[in-house]
């Protein structure tokens, strides 16, 4: 008011008040740009913040998904090796059981081989026996013929002294013609 009541009474009071108005309101001018600046920079910090936020959870995601796919090839690995290793235990088994299954018709095989062995070398035995008996035998029988024929010719030889014998006593017998001795018959060969 007092500034009013000067300014009336001074013009040069009131250009100098109109000065002092227009630097308070360039000023303000002035601070409001600034706030305005200001709030821009916050404004675009804010949106770099929520950029790099949402990068990182992009990345995040990403990083995530890789992950998880590492872990699914893990499982399928894991999968496929025992998958293997079922096949390969499988068929260690089954070589397994052939090479038994083998073992045991070998074992079946040498055993027959063997009793058949036996056989024949038991079947040579009682052939040679039997063969044995048999010469035994045949010599047996030879031995008897032999024997045989041997006394045969000496009982024959006998039995024409004694008639030599009565003929040279008995001068009328040998007239007579002596009556034949019956000689013992020879036996059958008992081949």
């Amino acid at each position: 008011m007092a500034t009013k009541k000067a300014a009336k009474k001074k013009p040069a009071a009131k250009k100098a008040v109109k000065k002092v108005a227009k630097k308070a309101a360039a000023k303000k001018a002035v601070k409001k740009v600034a706030k305005k600046a200001a709030a821009k920079k916050t404004v675009k910090k804010a949106a770099k913040k929520a950029t790099a936020r949402k990068a990182v959870k992009k990345t995040a995601k990403k990083a995530v998904r890789k992950v998880a796919k590492k872990a699914a090839a893990k499982k399928t690995a894991k999968k496929a090796v025992k998958k293997t290793a079922k096949k390969a235990v499988r068929k260690v088994a089954k070589k397994a059981a052939a090479k038994k299954t083998a073992k045991k018709a070998v074992r079946k095989v040498a055993k027959k081989a063997t009793a058949k062995k036996a056989t024949k070398k038991t079947a040579k035995k009682a052939v040679k026996k039997t063969a044995k008996k048999a010469v035994r035998k045949v010599a047996k029988k030879a031995a008897a013929k032999k024997a045989t024929a041997r006394k045969a010719p000496a009982k024959k030889a006998a039995a024409k002294k004694a008639v030599k014998k009565v003929a040279k006593r008995k001068p009328a017998v040998r007239k007579k013609k002596a009556a034949p001795v019956a000689l013992p018959a020879t036996p059958a060969p008992l081949i």
